[in-house]
């Protein structure tokens, strides 16, 4: 007992010292994997129904556990590593795509600051200053996963695809961060907090400079190669893209990235344009502070549902682009409004003295 009591203090420490950071990672971590696998499954459903099937519906109540068997079936399977690849840099990029996806999460909120007992806990992992340049800096990271992907599996198709995510990734950095900029300039401040913040009321980004908002949106469907955008697997041409040799646990952990990059380009949305957890004027109606955090916090999963379904239905309804005309949209198009917006933005700040 007297062991047991012991670890049970040093737990308790930790968490204390931590303001209940190591709780906030176990929870969000758990939230994303679970909410990853039934993205897989809404995505199969959304497809289906947007073509007139029936999508999953053998395993559990109308395939509710299928994500769970094709879960088991991928631990089943034999990994497979080409001859010819760099086996170190073949196995290392998949675990990159998975900790660029996890990290991120660390510093975008879900709700305001709420009270526990003495304890002021912000519900979010790390309220850091610069939390929107952590994000930016992750997000560049993770295209190494798919460029060392490319490179060591000792194939044309994964070599082409690799490239071809780098070049994208160049192409459309550049537009996202012009848009960011413009958030910035209007909130005064990078952390990810005190722009929600910022938001109150019906001072949502998206309405007040709407070309970053659909500059911003169009940029992460490029960063998270989702349709239109998926060049860098593209099957009728690279056959599966840079994932093309892999198999097994290593295929699922570029899946379960692409499925948590999504849910973090949602959540930057979320955050910088459509006004966070904010649910505008709802401290006029006086409903007391639990629940009004736990509308608040309703509020943002609520939005973050509808940017899911936003990109699934975007994926089964608008065909692939052709390579030179993703260049020419990125560049011809894309990098000059994000600089109109810019300037938009702080004629505006000038004229209202925002």
């Amino acid at each position: 007992m007297g062991f047991l009591q012991f670890i049970w203090d040093g737990i308790w420490a930790v968490l204390s010292l931590g303001n209940f950071a190591l709780i906030k990672i176990l929870l969000i971590a758990n939230i994303i994997l679970i909410t990853v696998s039934y993205l897989v499954y809404f995505e199969r459903k959304i497809s289906a129904w947007t073509q007139n099937r029936i999508g999953p519906n053998r395993v559990g109540w109308r395939g509710a556990l299928q994500p769970f068997a094709d879960v088991f079936k991928l631990l089943l399977k034999e990994d497979i590593v080409p001859e010819k690849a760099n086996k170190p840099l073949h196995t290392l990029a998949p675990f990159i795509a998975l900790f660029v996806a996890f990290s991120t999460y660390a510093v975008l909120p879900i709700g305001p600051a709420i009270q526990i007992g003495e304890e002021t806990v912000n519900l979010v992992v790390a309220d850091i200053n610069m939390g929107i340049l952590y994000v930016l800096a992750l997000t560049s990271i993770g295209v190494y996963a798919i460029t060392f992907a490319g490179y060591s599996s000792g194939s044309k198709y994964s070599l082409l695809g690799g490239i071809r995510s780098s070049a994208q990734m160049i192409s459309y950095e550049v537009s996202m961060g012009f848009s960011i900029a413009g958030v910035v300039m209007m909130a005064e401040s990078l952390s990810p907090i005190k722009i929600v913040e910022s938001q109150s009321g019906l001072l949502w980004n998206a309405l007040i400079q709407p070309i970053g908002f659909i500059t911003f949106v169009v940029a992460a469907f490029a960063e998270t190669n989702r349709l239109p955008f998926d060049l860098p697997e593209a099957e009728p041409e690279l056959v599966g893209g840079f994932h093309t040799e892999y198999s097994s646990m290593k295929f699922a952990g570029f899946f379960l990235a692409e499925y948590a990059n999504m849910i973090i380009a949602s959540a930057m949305i979320i955050t910088l344009y459509l006004g966070g957890w904010q649910i505008p004027y709802i401290e006029t109606l006086n409903l007391g502070t639990t629940v009004t955090t736990i509308l608040q916090i309703s509020a943002f999963m609520v939005k973050m549902g509808a940017l899911l379904f936003f990109f699934i239905w975007v994926r089964w309804s608008i065909p692939r682009f052709r390579y030179d005309q993703l260049m020419s949209l990125g560049w011809k198009v894309m990098f000059p409004l994000s600089l109109l917006n810019v300037v938009y933005v702080a004629v505006i700040i000038m004229l209202f003295n925002v």
